[in-house]
């Protein structure tokens, strides 16, 4: 199909609809041979442009977006992969902070669909299984972004490190966001097993910054940077947040970072963590463009944050009531966004409706959002996300007694509008609509499932941006 031809929103649809028949969103392979065979295939796209992969358990996707503007902002041509998607699968790869155009995913994958069909053959001939999904879009992003061609990939993984179809790249800069259990059956049943599996991405030439991790955490980092031989900075020691104040609608922040000091910031983002992924990603700038040693210019990183978004993350997606949603997937990304709620929403009344994926702990999760929200959120409904992962929304109900919330507080649906239209009407029946509040989390996907029906679309960085084209 060549360039000019129109395409559809169903062409990218059905492109989609073709990788996913190989294997779901969640079927991540411990392996990297099948992706080394690929960029050999292709040409080494990866190696197309200079590198900034993030690693972690939580925020690395803010981050990454964070990173993003921050580059444009520099006058640099960016390519940004990230995963899952909250509305469209084009959202993953994007080009000077926008979704990857129609048009050119559905010529790229035109384009590698026969390498694609050889390599398959290969792995089949090998006793291996065919390329899966995530490593499907990982090959088209490194494609898309050669094609364009960017300056720079920001590289988030999907899963670990060590064996995430990502880690074919050999970074400049290696980012880690904030370690946590979660994805235990893959990666390990303690921090210190995850960090060891995600400190896969340090290798020699590049330069790593991490967030502030627990003191085993790091020392596993700390060790895995000294035998790559990298430079090596922390949040909490080298860089960090220096005042934070919390405002309508985001954050006044003055970072110090490794080479500067940046004040009076105004971040449109969310929570205390917020603000911690941002410093990590100033320093992560300043390794890159300076290698540590060279001090950002202020106005492009004031210029930056005027455009920073983060879908799914502490959104507001309707007023009167407020309609929030969040893509908290795990313990400790419900503990900050509870904080973040509490700091920056005055809510008289606050109603749960709660949806999560099998792969989780949703018994660890259940109990993190009684803990939080247990004296402050009155009612709470359960549903389910249109993912055959998710949990169905009547087991939810069963587990959150356990976890400690009363029976007469709890209401279930499989149906997310449902669930929505309730808990609007319980705010409605207590006369809260101008106070009070819907807080929509526990999955990405039911996260971007209310997106959708409240016709929210990701349409990336916001205005025009330093080397946005």
């Amino acid at each position: 199909m060549s360039e000019q031809q129109p395409v559809d929103q169903y062409s990218v649809a059905s492109i989609y609809a073709e990788m996913l028949a190989r294997a779901p969103e969640n079927d991540m392979r411990p392996r990297l041979e099948p992706m080394r065979l690929a960029m050999d295939v292709l040409g080494e796209p990866q190696k197309s442009a200079k590198v900034i992969h993030v690693a972690g358990t939580n925020g690395k996707t803010s981050t990454a977006r964070m990173i993003e503007a921050g580059l444009l902002a520099h006058e640099l041509r960016v390519g940004r992969y990230s995963s899952p998607h909250l509305g469209k699968v084009t959202e993953r790869i994007a080009v000077d902070g926008a979704p990857v155009a129609d048009e050119t995913f559905v010529r790229i994958w035109d384009e590698i669909r026969p390498h694609i069909s050889l390599i398959d053959q290969q792995l089949s001939a090998r006793g291996e299984a065919a390329l899966t999904l995530f490593e499907l879009l990982t090959v088209m992003a490194f494609a898309v972004f050669a094609d364009e061609p960017v300056d720079v990939m920001v590289i988030e993984t999907g899963l670990g490190g060590t064996w995430d179809a990502t880690n074919v790249v050999e970074a400049d800069v290696q980012v880690i966001t904030p370690i946590s259990l979660d994805h235990t059956d893959m990666l390990g049943d303690t921090e210190v097993q995850i960090a060891e599996e995600k400190a896969g991405i340090i290798k020699p030439g590049g330069f790593m910054v991490s967030a502030a991790q627990l003191p085993d955490v790091a020392d596993v980092l700390l060790a895995a940077a000294r035998e790559a031989q990298v430079e090596f900075r922390f949040e909490g020691v080298e860089f960090g947040v220096e005042t934070r104040m919390p405002g309508v609608g985001g954050q006044q922040l003055t970072i110090q970072g490794l080479a500067g000091r940046y004040p009076d910031l105004l971040l449109p983002l969310l929570g205390a963590h917020q603000g911690q992924n941002f410093a990590l990603a100033v320093a992560a700038l300043e390794a890159f463009i300076g290698g540590g040693e060279q001090e950002l210019v202020l106005e492009n990183l004031q210029l930056a944050t005027e455009h920073i978004t983060s879908p799914g993350r502490l959104e507001t997606l309707r007023s009167g009531p407020a309609i929030i949603a969040d893509a908290a997937h795990n313990p400790a990304g419900l503990e900050a966004s509870a904080l973040a709620v509490q700091e920056s929403f005055g809510l008289t009344k606050l109603v749960l409706v709660v949806g999560i994926l099998q792969e989780k702990d949703a018994r660890a999760m259940l109990e993190t959002l009684y803990q939080q929200y247990g004296e402050v959120a009155e009612e709470v409904c359960f549903t389910q996300s249109t993912s055959p992962r998710a949990v169905p929304a009547q087991t939810l109900a069963e587990l959150a007694l356990d976890a400690g919330f009363d029976e007469d507080a709890i209401h279930t649906t499989d149906q997310l509008d449902e669930a929505i239209d309730w808990a609007v009407a319980r705010i409605d029946e207590d006369e809260a609509t101008a106070d009070g509040g819907i807080l929509i989390t526990g999955s990405i996907t039911l996260a971007g499932e209310a997106r959708t029906l409240l016709g929210v679309e990701d349409t990336g960085i916001t205005g025009d941006i330093g080397g946005s084209r």
